[in-house]
């Protein structure tokens, strides 16, 4: 066992930064001990449930990669004068010796080697029938086509690696010096490793009632929309967008979705606690009182900076903590903008489901105004205490309903149902001044993107949807300053200076350790 875990740290460094043993183990203890592991279907299911658990591990890639740079979220210092955390990287100052990510994120040394590993194992198993290997199989050519996707949308083409070559071969350091696929041939991977998750569900029907923590044929058909979408719109390096094939290609996958889901009746209960396994969740990553929590304490303020410090939005001081966190608030190092926040139509049920408007002074005016992000406040477990437990929702039926109108637009078709569909929850009894009725191709990508933005706060969508999104040029909504929140309207990043940006670059410690990689352009 040791001399298996000694031969997966030399590769996981070779590729790109070390990795510790405990970060390589899953349980059980000798996940890698072949000769005395992969016996039985129960070893393959247990193997299973461990790479879903290291699929939670990886969650902080959805915020990180597809969330801080999307130009809703503050710098510096909040309003309450806590120093605000990533603030090069929510302003968009990345280059070659800031690039805010390390080893491609981890993904190549744990989750994508694992999931190798385990697509080999279970691929050649005599004890499992075609049936059962194709149940086994597909949720795991569906997540490994999510690392790829989430790496292929953050730095174009990279290394593919689809054999744990550490297991079944003899140890030769070039083997590891692996160069960085083409954006085309790293997306032709992705569409393949996805079609083929789509293929060993077969006719399986989609029912509500599976656990949505598990990777589920309703996934699979969100990414291929997802992975589609971007191949139809997305010019990146030396990818070229596909268009309209694409973008049929993706209505199908949705059509799949369409109807199986639906729209929870009120906005704050799609991320409540206590509503984990609604009707609208497609699949979630699970976290649990006693088993893991998440990260969103770091948008709530400490009470000492809040509590008979700041005021509501009725102009009284608050003495008394309006999240119920018994004093696990944490010390904001994340705060969204207020441009965001004052997007929303008052009549917009999602803005106070998802802000708290608190004032510095009695003055309610707009600069004193500092919003916290309430969406996700956990709850009180069963000894009375506060826990973080929302579970970080990947994919739901309102990112379906509007995956849709991105694709309806595309193919020079009306938007506006599916736009309307996720407004009629948002406004209610209010809907119908608000219904939208539709515009030019750029008019409607812009009320989609906006729509997005008001649906999906933390989330981990904003900056991949900016990335994907066009104008009526076909260029990235990151260069729009329509699709900005800037007081001084400028766009997220500059057309003539920062077109670069749009991908990430590769830090030096990676580009030292693989001498067959070379750096993103531009940087």
């Amino acid at each position: 066992m040791k001399k298996l875990i000694y031969k997966l740290v030399i590769a996981a460094s070779i590729l790109g930064g070390t990795t510790s043993c405990d970060s390589l183990d899953l349980s059980p203890e000798d996940f890698y001990g072949s000769g005395n592991y992969w016996k039985n279907e129960a070893h393959a299911n247990s193997y299973l449930i461990g790479l879903h658990k290291q699929f939670r591990d990886n969650a902080s890639m959805f915020i990180h990669l597809g969330e801080k740079r999307g130009g809703t979220m503050m710098s510096s210092t909040s309003i309450y004068g806590t120093v605000l955390h990533d603030s090069d990287l929510i302003l968009n100052n990345i280059d070659k010796d800031r690039t805010h990510v390390a080893n491609f994120q981890n993904l190549y040394s744990t989750s994508i080697l694992q999931l190798n590993h385990y697509i080999d194992q279970v691929s050649k198993a005599s004890y499992l029938s075609e049936e059962k290997k194709n149940a086994l199989l597909a949720p795991a050519y569906g997540m490994r086509a999510m690392y790829y996707f989430t790496l292929f949308r953050t730095f174009g083409g990279v290394p593919i690696i689809t054999e744990p070559k550490v297991l079944n071969e003899k140890i030769d350091i070039k083997n590891f010096y692996i160069p960085r696929a083409s954006s085309e041939e790293t997306m032709a991977f992705i569409k393949s490793d996805i079609n083929k998750s789509e293929e060993m569900y077969g006719t399986d029907a989609i029912r509500q009632t599976y656990n949505k923590a598990n990777w589920s044929k309703a996934a699979t058909l969100m990414l291929k929309a997802e992975i589609y979408l971007w191949a139809a719109k997305v010019k990146l390096s030396d990818f070229e967008p596909k268009g309209e094939s694409d973008l049929h290609v993706a209505k199908s996958a949705l059509e799949g979705i369409m109807g199986k889901f639906s729209l929870e009746d009120k906005f704050a209960d799609v991320h409540s606690t206590k509503n984990k396994e609604n009707k609208e969740i497609i699949f979630a990553v699970r976290y649990a009182d006693g088993e893991a929590g998440n990260s969103f304490q770091s948008y709530f303020v400490a009470y000492n900076l809040f509590l008979d410090v700041v005021y509501d939005k009725d102009g009284k001081l608050i003495k008394t903590d309006p999240f119920n966190l018994k004093g696990g608030s944490g010390p904001l190092f994340r705060q969204y903008k207020k441009e965001l926040w004052a997007s929303y139509d008052p009549e917009d049920t999602r803005r106070d489901a998802t802000f708290y408007e608190a004032y510095k002074a009695q003055e309610l005016g707009f600069e004193n105004l500092g919003i916290i992000m309430c969406k996700f406040t956990g709850s009180i477990n069963t000894t009375g205490n506060h826990v973080w437990d929302n579970d970080l929702v990947v994919y739901r039926y309102a990112d379906a309903l509007l995956m849709m109108a991105e694709v309806e637009n595309g193919l020079g078709n009306s938007p506006a149902d599916y736009i309307n569909q996720v407004r009629k929850r948002a406004y209610g009894d209010n809907y119908a001044k608000h219904a939208y009725k539709g515009g030019d191709y750029a008019e409607n990508e812009l009320e989609i993107l906006h729509e997005r933005d008001k649906e999906f706060v933390a989330e981990g969508k904003r900056w991949f949807d900016l990335v994907r999104m066009r104008d009526a040029n076909k260029e990235s909504l990151a260069f729009s300053p329509k699709a900005n929140y800037s007081d001084k309207k400028e766009p997220v990043l500059s057309l003539t200076e920062e077109k670069h940006k749009l991908l990430w670059p590769i830090d030096k410690n990676t580009l030292t350790l693989n001498s067959a990689l070379n750096q993103t352009p531009g940087y």
